[in-house]
């Protein structure tokens, strides 16, 4: 799909959106039933390509330096609009964009992220009052799969910030088209149900375990530093005098209590019904990432197509998620909302979405010329992030988009470690942003 086409398949799923649009609109009956400078599609439009600066100052970019519309009224335009008509179009967008993959294995990561939101003490579910020396705040989760060979979103959950990682990712695997996918996740989603859900579907899971409890805490293991065990273990909620007597044998059988989420086996049954048992096969694999570390993994990938050292590459991969999080927040700046209602918030998440997706689609359409140098090379995301915006608002040739794109590079960097912050940002006011 080259880059032509990648805006027609964006604007065909805007206009898709567009012609049902009673269905997005707060009130269908009078908002955007006459004719005014900004439309549906338009406003939609607007959200899609604006960055981190001020209303008025991405109303500069979209319609000229001096803008024909004022802040009010992008503002109640924009309003009319329910979070769902963003919501419907990262998936018919992203659906799009899986499709020329559909009978091949894809490579998903699952992962989330905390998204700092203005505080707004009303919300119950998103709120985390003050505690000590920290300032209450309110939280989003975006929970996301992430396809590792195209670099980018195919499906996500937006959660208040207390629910469940794992129920999004149970959610997402029940709802997807894709017949064959490998899911690759950190250590949060480590659960007997999670592992069932992605068999169940026909996929295959490669899932980080803690070393000290967990899965691992309930099985008989080697103390060593490396080595690759298979597993078939039957699970059951049944707690008699036959089963505690199989519970004995740790490798092979294991009790799932009733407050204990697991979706394949009854919640509860009398004592007179047969003993109903899940059967499970995995392997837990070890390997030594560094002089003083390692890393456990459970995984249902054949041994011999799969050895310890080809699933510490695959695990490897699992990184392309985090600094797409990165990229998401920092450079199309996902933390610079326009907004402080939640309808407005959503709805610039999802924008900040298709915006990602549609420029790393671009950038795999981009080739660069191999030369003899020090490093290899990759497209520069903050400049390319730019130039889409402006291809999309009709600003930028093809040609000329993809002749600057493969000029603005940076060396790939192999190796380099940095300590992660775990503090959170809080969205810049909107009295302190770049004009």
């Amino acid at each position: 799909m080259d880059i032509k086409q990648l805006k027609k398949l964006l604007l065909t799923t805007l206009d898709s959106i567009d012609q049902e649009k009673e269905k997005y609109v707060v009130d269908p009956k009078r908002d955007f039933i006459r004719q005014r400078k900004l439309c549906f599609k338009d406003t939609l439009l607007h959200i899609l390509s604006m960055g981190g600066g001020t209303i008025l100052s991405e109303l500069s970019q979209l319609t000229g330096d001096i803008p024909s519309l004022t802040v009010s009224a992008f503002t109640q335009q924009r309003y009319k609009i329910r979070a769902k008509a963003f919501k419907n179009f990262f998936h018919l967008f992203s659906d799009k964009l899986s499709q020329s993959t559909q009978n091949q294995l894809r490579i998903l990561a699952i992962d989330g992220s905390s998204i700092h939101i203005p505080t707004d003490p009303t919300d119950e579910g998103s709120y985390f009052p003050s505690r000590d020396d920290r300032k209450a705040y309110n939280l989003l989760h975006l929970n996301a799969l992430f396809d590792l060979e195209k670099q980018i979103y195919t499906d996500v959950i937006i959660q208040k910030g207390r629910d469940n990682e794992r129920s999004a990712l149970n959610k997402m695997i029940a709802r997807s088209k894709t017949p064959k996918a490998l899911i690759i996740g950190d250590r949060g989603y480590e659960s007997y149900n999670t592992l069932a859900h992605i068999r169940e579907k026909g996929w295959f899971f490669l899932i980080r375990i803690r070393n000290n409890n967990g899965i691992i805490s309930g099985v008989e293991l080697p103390n060593e530093r490396q080595f690759d065990k298979h597993f078939t273990l039957k699970l059951t909620r049944k707690q008699t005098n036959e089963t505690k007597e199989l519970f004995k044998e740790r490798n092979f059988y294991r009790f799932i209590p009733a407050n204990v989420n697991f979706d394949f086996l009854p919640q509860k049954s009398k004592k007179t019904d047969p003993t109903e048992f899940y059967s499970l096969d995995f392997r837990i694999v070890r390997f030594p990432v560094s002089e003083d570390k390692e890393v456990t993994v459970v995984t249902d990938l054949n041994k011999s197509s799969y050895p310890a050292w080809k699933l510490k590459e695959l695990y490897h991969l699992r990184w392309g998620i985090e600094t797409a999080f990165r990229t998401l927040k920092h450079t199309l700046g996902l933390l610079n909302f326009h907004s402080k209602k939640i309808v407005g918030i959503l709805q610039e998440i999802y924008a900040k979405l298709i915006m990602y997706n549609f420029t790393q689609m671009i950038i795999n359409h981009v080739s660069l010329q191999e030369r003899d140098r020090s490093y290899q090379y990759k497209v520069n995301f903050t400049v390319a992030v730019r130039l889409c915006r402006s291809f999309i608002r009709g600003k930028a040739p093809p040609k000329e988009l993809e002749s600057c794109i493969s000029q603005n590079i940076l060396p790939i960097r192999n190796g380099r470690h940095h300590k992660r912050s775990s503090s959170r940002r809080k969205p810049p006011g909107f009295n302190y942003r770049i004009t």
